[in-house]
């Protein structure tokens, strides 16, 4: 019985976590069945058994959690985690347009229709994000907006679900917090280890 308390207890120990700064154009998975997709093993080679807690698109960049601690991954993932983003518009949104997003807009989830839950959108000043490596558009294509929006549930491409559904359309998506934790300094492709999140 001790042997056992003391075998778990350095199970334990040895868990581990880091947030990445997930790049635009990596998939939030270490392996995939179509060589040619960029997957998270390419940026370091993470411990065996580590896994995303839960996942940003292909075309999303930012805050993307990673741990070797099955249970935690799972409590990350809870309903009352906010995730916070930070979205690129295409067009100058207004309040009309962020009471859209503000109060629930229907999408599409697997060929059903979806009604959002209430979110808070706010207008932001251009965070100033080194530029993506696909550069997203030239200005002469009209002008764009940066706006905040925090969730608690996170669907299948939600946000640019929502913001097309708005009359905006998402032209890049950044994470920028989840729950507590934030993505700080860290530029794409880099990443640090914590003790937990």
């Amino acid at each position: 019985m001790i042997r056992l308390s003391f075998a778990k207890e350095i199970i334990m120990t040895i868990q581990r976590h880091f947030i990445l700064h997930k790049p635009y154009g990596y998939l939030s998975q270490f392996r995939c069945e179509h060589d040619w997709k960029k997957v998270l093993g390419e940026i370091y080679d993470f411990p065996e058994g580590t896994m995303p807690v839960g996942r940003l698109d292909e075309d999303s960049e930012g805050l993307l959690l990673l741990t070797t601690d099955g249970k935690l991954c799972d409590l990350m993932r809870a309903k009352d985690k906010e995730k916070e983003y930070y979205v690129q518009l295409d067009g100058l949104i207004g309040e009309a347009g962020l009471d859209k997003l503000r109060n629930g807009v229907e999408i599409g989830i697997r060929g059903k229709k979806y009604m959002t839950l209430p979110c808070r959108a706010e207008l932001i000043p251009d965070p100033e994000f080194p530029p993506r490596v696909k550069k997203i558009r030239d200005d002469r294509h009209g002008p764009t907006s940066w706006i905040s929006i925090t969730l608690t549930e996170g669907k299948n491409r939600q946000i640019r679900k929502m913001t097309a559904a708005a009359g905006f359309p998402t032209l890049r998506l950044v994470r920028v917090r989840v729950d507590q934790v934030r993505l700080g300094i860290l530029s794409a492709g880099e990443f640090r280890e914590v003790s937990g999140f």
